[in-house]
């Protein structure tokens, strides 16, 4: 029997992974309209922006108008992410409601392609906690490569784990957990967030999928029966790109739409309704001119 929520918190990532990951410069007023036509479709959580470098994240170079120009709607959090601490006190000086905090569990990951070791990024996500704490912001982290990792294969739990407790003792209590590769299984993303759920029980635990099997769903319903009540998705499925080896082929983010329309046929509410996701997508896809590839999109049926 599984043991389902009662309610999830669908989280949107589109605009901040989505976008970054996209590979052309989108205008700021279509950014603006984007994240506006997902407030209004009732997203409780939107990552709207990355406070990075614009030698590493150009997409994103207008952090600061995007966040002051998107029309707020109460109850919604508007989130950024930042790399390390001087992104950490650019996002402060916004008005922004919650920030997250990024690493990667793999330490072959983060040398080749971050150019630092485990334990720097650890104490970097520390640094970002204190500036988001002082300033009276929310604050999550999220554990890239927690299940998988290219160079790597398969991720111990405890490696995750372990970074979680020392991220925990810093003073840290939200996190997500990222499936970053799709190549990770049901009974691994079970074990664990039930491994993560009765060791920190003080913590909560979000999940961010990613679809390259086709077990991308299998996954959210694992760690939905392991107790998370957390899940990051991407409008249209765009964005999920991460530096990978040449052969690896692609990845990408699961399209929120179809997490709304798999969690609305479990009868577990999210408090956005799917036929509001799907034209929501439909919306976006037009006015950024990206395909529309999600099931749910494309079932005229569950757009009334």
């Amino acid at each position: 029997m599984l043991a389902l929520p009662e309610r999830v918190t669908v989280v949107e990532v589109g605009p901040r992974d989505g976008l970054q990951s996209l590979g052309r410069w989108i205008e700021t007023d279509v950014k603006v309209a984007m994240i506006d036509r997902l407030t209004d479709a009732g997203f409780p959580v939107i990552e709207i922006t990355s406070f990075a470098s614009p030698r590493y994240v150009p997409m994103l170079t207008d952090a600061e108008e995007v966040v002051s120009r998107v029309k707020r709607r109460e109850g919604t959090v508007y989130r950024a992410l930042v790399p390390n601490k001087r992104g950490a006190l650019r996002a402060v000086e916004t008005d922004i409601d919650e920030i997250l905090g990024l690493m990667t569990v793999s330490g072959t990951y983060m040398a080749k392609n971050q150019n630092m070791t485990v334990d720097e990024a650890i104490r970097a996500g520390g640094d970002c906690f204190r500036v988001a704490d002082e300033a009276g912001r929310a604050f999550i982290m999220a554990l890239g490569m927690s299940l998988y990792c290219p160079y790597e294969g398969v991720i111990a739990p405890e490696r995750t784990l372990d970074c979680v407790d020392r991220l925990r003792n810093m003073g840290v209590r939200r996190f997500y957990l990222a499936g970053s590769t799709g190549m990770e299984e049901p009974r691994q993303v079970g074990t664990l967030f039930r491994m993560a759920r009765d060791r920190f029980p003080d913590c909560e635990f979000g999940f961010h999928v990613h679809e390259k099997r086709g077990w991308a769903q299998a996954n959210v319903m694992a760690a939905l029966d392991a107790g998370v009540t957390m899940v990051e998705g991407s409008i249209c499925g765009i964005g999920g790109g991460i530096a990978f080896p040449g052969d690896y082929g692609s990845v990408g983010n699961l399209p929120t739409e179809d997490i709304v329309s798999f969690l609305a046929a479990m009868q577990v509410d999210c408090g956005v309704g799917t036929g509001e996701a799907v034209q929501a997508a439909r919306d976006v896809a037009a006015m950024t001119e990206i395909p529309l590839a999600s099931r749910a999109a494309n079932m005229p049926e569950l757009a009334g």
